[in-house]
């Protein structure tokens, strides 16, 4: 019987593993572009971390087990936590701002769909120690600088943003549910794009919503625009701080990227601020990234208060999103030479020309099994050579070998001092 892999994971074969280190250039490139710098932290963590920040019914959704000292671990869901989790524990020592960025390969216990997989890559920045928008600014720009470095236009993809603020403002003081329902009613709304619109009715219902509430609710849910608030005055004060973001946001060159939507509330309960999406234009796909402001979670990790955002980026959306517009990394070629003999059995001029290739920091190959210069050639033509330098009988005095260029077919005769110069 044949041993299937993992459900939700997957097996990267060459090309799968060229588009994924593609994506990784991409994203560490962005990154430190803007000044970030790459750290990491353990795949296991206590599985307290992430109750506390999420609540226990999250252990539902994570790969968790209990080790030999009795301590409950978790394979790690996100680095969020993680991340609090370092900045606490070095907290009076590190400088501010804290400019991070992670690459973390990532595990969720739930169900494998197209898109959302039980073992993903996650890109993550973070800003911490600033409360200005500019942090915000910043981050949502460093994301729009390694979508465009993909080949991504705002043709193809948009950021949405919204605001806890306003968003929490508008549900308790213009729809009139009560403050302690907000989180409950956030976290349904949060499910808007998911599931049926009499499914989010009845759910509404059952939190405790009434028929007035629920329609005022979709009152400002079908708002396009911040101006249209300006006729609610209880939301002036947080509709105005969401206005100076986009002015920012102008000011970074990125405006055509971004549009406000106040529906984007992002699923986390530790958002407290602005929150953001990104997603393709024709909503093939779920969302691409998602960040926000999460000024609490420190503290709530046992640090000292500070202002931080940041989003995080899977591959798996990404991936699709990037196979659909036909971009991605260009063909890899296996090997940039391919030496191969004129003459069957002489192997000896072939390792030396290998050797100094190499030396020379050219990927190159040859055939280990040897054979015909016909089945040399054919070699050379699997592996993608550019080249294949081909070594006669004359090369142990000439020193000189034959080039030949796979692309054009043209040959000429070539130092060996001079070969791949």
């Amino acid at each position: 019987m044949k041993t299937q892999s993992v459900r939700g994971t997957r097996d990267f074969y060459p090309n799968d593993m060229a588009l994924r280190n593609w994506l990784f250039e991409r994203w560490r490139a962005a990154s430190r572009r803007a000044g970030f710098v790459e750290v990491d932290g353990p795949v296991l963590e206590p599985l307290d971390l992430y109750i506390e920040k999420s609540g226990p019914e999250i252990a539902e959704q994570l790969y968790w087990l209990e080790d030999k000292g009795g301590r409950r671990l978790a394979l790690r869901p996100e680095f969020t936590p993680t991340l609090a989790r370092m900045i606490a524990a070095r907290q009076a020592a590190l400088p501010t701002p804290i400019r991070w960025f992670n690459i973390s390969r990532c595990f969720r216990y739930e169900r494998a769909q197209k898109g959302r997989l039980r073992e993903f890559y996650q890109w993550n920045v973070d800003l911490i120690g600033l409360d200005e928008f500019y942090a915000d600014a910043e981050c949502i720009s460093v994301a729009v600088d390694a979508i465009q470095d993909m080949g991504l236009t705002p043709d193809d993809v948009e950021v949405r943003i919204s605001d806890r603020r306003l968003l929490g403002a508008l549900v308790h003081k213009y729809v009139g549910v009560a403050e302690k329902l907000i989180p409950r009613v956030f976290a349904i709304l949060d499910k808007r794009d998911k599931v049926a619109t009499d499914t989010l009715a009845a759910m509404l219902n059952d939190a405790g919503l009434k028929n007035e509430e629920r329609q005022r609710l979709e009152r400002i849910l079908a708002f396009e625009n911040l101006s249209d608030f300006d006729s609610i005055g209880v939301v002036r004060e947080p509709a105005d701080t969401l206005k100076h973001l986009f002015d920012l946001l102008a000011d970074y060159g990125i405006a055509d990227w971004c549009r406000f939507d106040i529906g984007v509330v992002r699923g986390l309960a530790y958002y407290t601020g602005p929150v953001w999406e990104v997603y393709d234009r024709k909503s093939e796909f779920r969302a691409i990234f998602g960040g926000g402001r999460y000024d609490r979670l420190l503290a709530d990790v046992g640090g000292r208060p500070m202002p931080a955002c940041g989003f995080a980026c899977g591959d798996a959306v990404l991936g699709l999103l990037l196979k659909a517009r036909g971009l991605g990394p260009a063909a890899q070629r296996a090997a940039q030479y391919f030496v191969a003999s004129a003459q069957e059995g002489k192997r000896s001029d072939v390792l030396l020309v290998v050797r100094h290739l190499r030396r020379r920091n050219r990927a190159t190959q040859f055939d280990l099994k040897g054979g015909s210069l016909k089945r040399q050639m054919k070699k050379a033509a699997d592996a993608g050579a550019q080249f294949v330098a081909i070594v006669t009988a004359e090369f142990a005095e000439s020193r000189r070998v034959t080039l030949r260029d796979m692309d054009s077919g043209e040959q000429r005769d070539v130092a060996l001092e001079e070969l791949g110069a």
